[in-house]
């Protein structure tokens, strides 16, 4: 059976799809059938960080109203095996997403994917509730300021008490937290939360810490998930993500000041 997995935040750009592409792409590179499905119904990112936008022809909406089925409008990765898109209608409203409508598309891609990655729209409207309402686990991605951190907090109690599993009265959803766009140099200076702050206010596992990168930026304009650029430390601090929440014991990285080298501190860089 599929595992469901919402990526959310309560605050828009903490680079939420972006995570999504990264760890959906790194979950099909362990060997394991993924589908990542965009819940932002109306602008719909996800297509154009995984470099498929022009290969959308249906969309989740079109199989939600028995336009199209699975089959037709599933894309398949063309650089990673087992992995699949199921990409957001940019012409509808949020309100296309019904709750049966969404579970009948859900129970169908379980029966063939092991896991089902929802990449949600950010705060607590309807496109959001859907998203974490069948989840099974959460990633929480938050970034190193009040904000943001409050914004998630607030979502981390509609994970608690909106969900399927929180209505039927069963064990809740595992929320995990990711902290991204972390700077040590700026918490050092007193600009940017610590990592021992911001688990201390939300009180959730971390599962990853994602350092603020110009490979992300270049990732996404090049329409390449950052996870497969392994040589940068983005790259690798996603891929130590995936391994964490395929229930590995991998020790945090980037987390302090690089240390220059005598080379770099005379000549700079």
């Amino acid at each position: 059976m599929a595992k469901i997995i919402v990526v959310t935040s309560g605050k828009g750009g903490v680079g939420k799809t972006t995570s999504s592409a990264a760890i959906g792409t790194g979950l099909a590179l362990a060997g394991h059938k993924t589908v990542i499905v965009d819940f932002d119904i109306g602008l719909r990112n996800l297509d154009l960080i995984m470099g498929c936008e022009r290969r959308v022809v249906y969309d989740f909406v079109n199989v939600i109203n028995g336009e199209a089925n699975l089959k037709q409008t599933l894309i398949k990765d063309k650089r990673v095996d087992n992995l699949f898109i199921l990409p957001a209608s940019q012409t509808r409203d949020k309100d296309a997403l019904t709750k049966e409508g969404v579970e009948r598309v859900l129970n169908e891609l379980a029966q063939d994917f092991d896991f089902i990655l929802c990449d949600s729209p950010a705060g607590i409207e309807s496109g959001a509730m859907m998203a974490l309402y069948f989840a099974d686990e959460a990633v929480v991605v938050t970034n190193p300021e009040v904000s943001s951190v409050r914004d998630s907090d607030r979502i981390i109690g509609m994970l608690s008490s909106k969900s399927r599993r929180a209505e039927q009265g069963l064990e809740g959803i595992k929320e995990h937290l990711l902290l991204t766009r972390y700077n040590p140099e700026r918490v050092q200076k007193g600009e940017m939360l610590s990592v021992e702050d911001v688990k201390e206010i939300l009180a959730i596992e971390l599962i990853g810490v994602i350092p603020e990168s110009q490979a992300v930026l270049n990732a996404s304009n090049s329409g390449q998930p950052v996870i497969m650029d392994k040589d940068s430390d983005a790259g690798q601090a996603y891929l130590d993500t995936v391994q964490r929440l395929l229930g590995e014991k991998v020790p945090l990285r980037f987390l302090t000041v690089e240390k220059k080298g005598f080379i770099k501190r005379i000549f700079g860089g």
